[in-house]
């Protein structure tokens, strides 16, 4: 079964930067997509939002909200995805998920959720004014 660690969580003023790390374990295909989603306090259950996303080839994808502000970056040998978050908003609290979707024989864009087979724990993301 496949095993998603993350890591960086923390608390920041706005306008500040952290980043995230989330390595997957236990993947013998490797990933075909690896992203980030969040859950914003407040928010219903299953109304996480794709932050930011990346194809094994290299392709992103980035949430008009964070477009210009979040990077997302892989490491293929390590099965491993980081999310370089800069100039926090305090919008951007939430509990932010790494999320795989591993390598198989269909084609995906990396996003829609519902494809993103394996979850990690959440790291809690709080940005103060």
């Amino acid at each position: 079964q496949v095993q998603l660690m993350e890591s960086g969580g923390g608390s920041v003023q706005a306008g500040g930067s952290l980043t995230l790390s989330c390595a997957a374990s236990s993947i013998a295909s490797g990933s075909e997509c690896m992203a980030y989603f969040r859950m914003a306090p407040r928010k219903a259950r299953g109304s996480a939002e794709l932050v930011a996303s990346i194809h094994r080839a290299g392709s992103t994808y980035y949430a008009d909200s964070v477009e210009g502000r979040f990077t997302i970056s892989q490491d293929n040998g390590k099965n491993a995805v980081y999310l370089q978050m800069d100039s926090l908003k305090t919008e951007d609290t939430a509990v932010y998920y790494c999320a795989v979707i591993p390598r198989g024989p269909r084609i995906h864009y990396c996003i829609t959720g519902s494809e993103y087979t394996d979850w990690g724990q959440g790291v809690q993301v709080t940005v103060s004014s």
